[in-house]
């Protein structure tokens, strides 16, 4: 008897579990399945968004530059104004005698009648060994032309003119 105690406790043991797989089994069933969640509606509404935001990006990007135009052009015409108005003033200043004729004395050094005018020169330096002079670059007598176009070439041009005025200048003359 004593096997038979053992094979009807296995016996037991193998029909509970039996049954708890049938209980766990049903219990699935039961259960509503899981859905995905994505569904046909949320991706809908994703189409539809993804949709306005491209629909909206290059009317933003318009709208956005054409604010900074418009801002320019306000700021363009400010200026504009301040630079009108400083020229009434100066036509102002210029309806003056008093102002005119400083203006000519100072820069074109008119001299009234009855004054003394006097212009200082600068002398222009002695050139080499050979005791030439050569007129430099700012010389009254070139009207600062050779200066203004040695402002505007590149800075290796006139190196290269230098040496060359350099060179020419230890040459003796024939």
């Amino acid at each position: 008897m004593g096997s038979d105690r053992f094979s009807t406790t296995a016996r037991l043991k193998a029909m509970g579990q039996e049954a708890q797989a049938r209980v766990y089994r049903a219990a699935a069933a039961r259960r509503p399945a899981r859905r995905n969640r994505l569904t046909g509606r949320a991706a809908l509404l994703a189409l539809v968004l993804c949709a306005l935001v491209i629909a909206l990006a290059y009317p933003m990007r318009q709208y956005i530059a054409q604010r900074s135009d418009i801002a320019d052009q306000r700021r363009e015409a400010q200026q504009a104004r301040q630079k009108v108005e400083q020229l009434r003033e100066q036509k102002a200043r210029w309806q003056d005698p008093e102002y005119v004729r400083t203006q000519a004395r100072t820069q074109l050094h008119y001299v009234m009648p009855g004054e003394n005018g006097y212009s200082v020169a600068s002398p222009a330096p002695t050139g080499g060994s050979s005791g030439t002079r050569h007129k430099s670059a700012g010389s009254p007598g070139d009207g600062g032309g050779q200066a203004a176009a040695a402002a505007h070439r590149p800075w290796y041009t006139n190196l290269w003119d230098g040496v060359d005025h350099a060179d020419a200048a230890a040459l003796p003359r024939q």
